[in-house]
């Protein structure tokens, strides 16, 4: 069971882990070992979601999730299978710790008086500035 927090819980069976050959240095090893994991998860039809942890984690993640509804996940960090399933797992607990707190509303402010009275400064000693920059016009 996967366990984010005590709200969220994910039975392992749910989970679908496929095998394949990993990319990059390894030697002879490589081309006969398969250690690279894709975990599918159907983030979609799963009932271990909460509904509103669901709509955060569609919004979040929408680019990693298939037209079907399945999430894939890849790893091939480590040489073996089982660190790799391990890995896959721990990068699917970061995701759902991300969105399984709903984020705090903002509660909207008005500059001070300060901030004010600031700007209203810096907006006329550039004015004053630009000002200089005319010609004098002559008197007749």
């Amino acid at each position: 069971m996967l366990v984010v927090n005590r709200r969220i819980r994910i039975p392992l069976h749910e989970f679908k882990f496929q095998h394949a050959r990993s990319s990059g240095p390894g030697g002879q090893n490589v081309n006969k070992v398969s250690s690279k994991v894709l975990l599918r998860w159907g983030v979609e039809s799963t009932p271990s979601l909460p509904d509103d942890v669901r709509g955060r984690f569609f919004r979040r993640f929408s680019r990693r999730i298939t037209r079907t509804g399945d999430l894939v996940i890849s790893s091939q960090r480590y040489r073996g299978q089982a660190a790799n399933r391990e890995d896959c797992l721990e990068k699917l607990r970061a995701m759902l710790a991300e969105v399984a707190t709903p984020p705090r509303p903002r509660k909207p402010t008005r500059p001070g008086r300060t901030a004010r009275e600031r700007r209203l400064k810096v907006k006329r000693v550039l004015s004053e500035k630009k000002h200089r920059r005319r010609p004098v016009r002559g008197e007749d």
